[in-house]
């Protein structure tokens, strides 16, 4: 998959994601906002109630999602047989797309209500696609190639290696310049991080890349370089500087990834779990679709 069918990939899963959210809010306004009590006599009671037709397919659809865009992500990522099957990035944009639209229907199945052990399936799903969020953040900071194989030290420390001869050709006559810029590329920035100033160092650190990359812009049009070059030229200095942000956070985003997983799985099982329970007791109940 090339850059511009990639783009075309998500953007896709975007605009599905936003058109399903507004046009399912714009359809059910005044019935969602009515009061439990009168929604009863609201014209749209008999399809957007839970067990109506279309608040029943709300919960099926999204459902479905759910269950498809975490087995098929697990499988693809666990069976060796399927890792030359699409790139695993990939295959986490569409676990994330399935898993961010499918909660947005079973939210409308729900019709803003909900009690006894569904709450707990419907609270572990919110908790589940939160914590996904997270995860994500986590997972992109863990540099790996695009089949999704994690990159080592050593290949991290070549990128890095690769990166700083372009900036460097450029910068070796304007030694404040360049001091400046290795401040901002050294991995010992990172030797005193602590994980509950994150927030705070992330906000900082965007300022600080944004006020290093500008300053050295300034210095590459005085020596009137092309455009074309002066963009290649900033291009690898802030890979540099993002590369070595994540050699100096390697160990501490292994550790912060490790501690998602205990953390995010239970969730993802109690929701699956009270989830079919849900399924079995309508079924039993005689509950249909359109079936």
């Amino acid at each position: 998959m090339n850059k511009t069918l990639h783009k075309i990939y998500i953007g896709s899963f975007f605009v599905i994601g936003i058109a399903v959210t507004i046009l399912l809010a714009i359809n059910g306004f005044e019935y969602y906002n009515t009061s439990l009590e009168e929604r009863f006599f609201n014209p749209k009671h008999t399809s957007l109630k839970p067990s109506g037709n279309w608040g029943h397919g709300f919960g099926i659809i999204g459902t479905i999602m759910m269950i498809v865009g975490v087995s098929t992500y697990m499988i693809r990522k666990r069976y060796r047989k399927l890792f030359s099957f699409g790139y695993l990035k990939h295959w986490l944009e569409f676990h994330i797309f399935l898993c961010t639209v499918g909660p947005i229907l079973v939210l409308y199945h729900t019709a803003f209500k909900f009690g006894g052990i569904v709450s707990v399936s419907f609270w572990s799903m919110v908790l589940v696609v939160l914590s996904g969020v997270i995860g994500r953040f986590i997972y992109v900071q863990i540099p790996r190639t695009i089949q999704g194989k994690e990159l080592s030290i050593q290949e991290l420390n070549n990128l890095k290696a690769e990166e700083s001869q372009k900036v460097r050709r450029v910068l070796s006559e304007d030694t404040m310049a360049l001091s400046e810029f290795e401040k901002m590329a050294s991995t010992d920035r990172y030797k005193n991080f602590q994980l509950t100033h994150a927030i705070g160092f992330f906000i900082k650190d965007f300022f600080n890349i944004r006020k290093v990359l500008n300053q050295l812009n300034q210095n590459l049009m005085l020596k009137s370089i092309p455009k074309s070059e002066r963009d290649e030229i900033l291009k690898a200095a802030n890979a540099e500087i993002i590369i070595a942000r994540r050699i100096g956070l390697l160990r501490t985003f292994h550790k912060l990834f490790h501690y998602w997983h205990i953390a995010h799985l239970p969730f993802a099982i109690t929701m699956f779990v009270i989830m079919l329970i849900h399924v079995a007791v309508t079924i039993i109940f005689g509950y249909k679709w359109i079936f």
